[in-house]
């Protein structure tokens, strides 16, 4: 776990945790003068991010998933038990939160089902806490109802872009194609210098990713 301001650096809390067997990133995003937040893709270790949360003494108003893969939505149940907060996913993902004990047991994990979303969203809604304002941008490939949520010179990608590659496409209702173009079309064009957070591994750039990233090499 980590603590950063990257932008909008008086206003934005960035706390980034590593939950879970698969090691996916949660990222929990606060306004420092309200104190409201979003938890994106809570996979696992509620407990865990539940004590962050309590450290930044914050209070969660949604539970956002970028998609609907277990190693993502996980931790929901709990969190959405413990805080009340209302859970956010695309339409095209909400099923899958319905099946999380069949995939994950396909790994050789237990887990529970999700809750079904409170609300859902698709590309170009927006989504508000505190001071703070996500943009929701449609990028499928990973998962047919893949999100990413920008907000000023930062974008949380799930597993749509990562440092140097690129999400898995051969899950049921992925597609290399649509992902490489959910990538060109909807991320690059966000700006050179925009902060990119990914579901694993380490955070990245824009700029840094169509320059070397050797599946959507732009230069």
């Amino acid at each position: 776990m980590y603590f950063i301001k990257p932008a909008l650096e008086d206003i934005l809390i960035i706390k980034k945790l590593t939950v879970g067997p698969i090691m996916a990133n949660c990222f929990i995003i606060g306004c420092e003068r309200t104190k409201e937040a979003v938890v994106i893709d809570p996979g696992d270790e509620a407990d865990k991010i539940l004590i962050s949360l309590a450290e930044s003494k914050l209070k969660v108003r949604y539970i956002i998933n970028t998609h609907g893969h277990f190693d993502h939505v996980g931790g929901n149940k709990k969190l959405k038990e413990v805080t009340g907060a209302d859970l956010l996913i695309h339409p095209l993902d909400a099923p899958l939160l319905g099946q999380l004990s069949t995939s994950a047991a396909a790994w050789g994990l237990p887990m529970e089902n999700s809750p079904p979303p409170d609300r859902t969203v698709e590309d170009d809604d927006i989504i508000t806490f505190g001071d703070i304002t996500f943009k929701v941008i449609h990028t499928p490939g990973h998962s047919p109802g893949g999100i990413s949520l920008y907000t000023d010179g930062n974008v949380f990608v799930g597993d749509t872009l990562f440092e140097g590659s690129i999400g898995r496409t051969d899950f049921p209702g992925g597609d290399y194609n649509t992902l490489i173009s959910s990538i060109q079309k909807k991320l690059f064009v966000l700006g050179d210098d925009v902060n990119v957070f990914p579901g694993h591994m380490g955070n990245t750039t824009i700029g840094k990713e169509k320059r070397f990233n050797p599946f959507v090499n732009q230069l």
